[in-house]
């Protein structure tokens, strides 16, 4: 069983629109609403992979009613957790060439008394996981070492833990020693306070986060590909080309696959590849089912002058 933890999940609402027009009434072509946050997607890939799946979950107002009617609709069982206000909604705008556009709001704060059910939760429930990913943003109220503390009592539990998250949060936590952490391009260029303009400045950032207290880095590089440090060495996937129709949630589709496929090695990077790529040709945050899945490449030494910007 693989539990997930997200702080601050969302209903996702995505619109498909002919075309983005500032100051206009626009139509959409479709719409679809979407249980959302990173660790609520991490837990509908696995579902639909036909993985056994918790998500730990702060739920609030009639909006968490729904996020967590969907997450039962998808298979997922909901630990929820209590909170004022309301679940927050984020709309996402998909246009027909792959541009997307978002609006992610900001969520309801959780208040000590909620900070430490969902810790109390998390400490329960990974005593029977295999995995934890706490993933996503932090929420008003919690402070920034909240995952390095989620870290120690996922280890306490006998877990292994996946931390998807980034800034303060994300460096806080690194000294705890999390098993695995899934930054992106971005994400990883902010960790080490330096841009990033190759596969192998990437693939040295990955190293420093190892040196800094990760067990491994998952990098997922956009359309290049993705890069794995471990303590066997760097190792790279390199993306195919396809038709991209959206970029929600591919990143944590990605995650999915490698924790399914046992979350090390060039097999867990080979379905990383395989669970984003399939993600990026689906509408709205869609998770890829094992019918949408194609071979990945085998992972390979990283191409180190590759420039990130690089496409296939």
């Amino acid at each position: 069983m693989i539990l997930t933890v997200t702080p601050n999940p969302s209903l996702d609402r995505t619109y498909e629109l002919p075309r983005l027009v500032r100051d206009a009434v626009l139509r959409a072509r479709t719409d679809r609403v979407d249980p959302g946050g990173k660790g609520v997607n991490v837990s509908r890939a696995l579902a639909a992979s036909g993985q056994r799946t918790v998500a730990l979950v702060p739920l609030g107002g009639l909006e968490g009613d729904l996020l967590a009617r969907l997450l039962e609709r998808d298979g997922i069982e909901a630990v929820g957790v209590p909170v004022d206000g309301s679940t927050r909604v984020n709309i996402s705008l998909a246009e027909p060439d792959g541009t997307l556009t978002k609006i992610n709001a900001t969520g309801p704060e959780i208040p000590p008394p909620a900070a430490e059910a969902l810790s109390t939760a998390l400490l329960a429930h990974a005593a029977g996981a295999d995995w934890v990913a706490c993933c996503g943003s932090l929420p008003r109220g919690l402070p920034p070492d909240w995952y390095a503390e989620s870290v120690a009592r996922a280890h306490r539990a006998g877990a292994r833990i996946a931390l998807d998250t980034s800034g303060p949060a994300l460096l806080a936590a690194l000294p705890a020693r999390p098993d695995v952490v899934k930054p992106n391009a971005e994400e990883l260029a902010e960790a080490v306070g330096r841009p990033l303009t190759t596969v192998g400045d990437a693939a040295e950032a990955a190293e420093e986060l190892r040196r800094r207290g990760a067990g491994a880095v998952l990098a997922s590089l956009g359309p290049v590909g993705q890069l794995l440090a471990d303590a066997a060495g760097v190792r790279f996937a390199a993306a195919p080309r396809v038709d991209v129709r959206s970029t929600v949630g591919a990143g944590d589709a990605s995650l999915a696959g490698f924790l399914a496929a046992g979350g090390e090695g060039p097999a867990a990077l080979s379905a990383a590849l395989a669970h984003g790529t399939a993600a990026v040709r689906l509408p709205g945050s869609s998770m890829p089912r094992p019918a949408d899945l194609a071979p990945a490449p085998a992972p390979t030494p990283p191409p180190l002058d590759r420039p990130l910007t690089d496409a296939p």
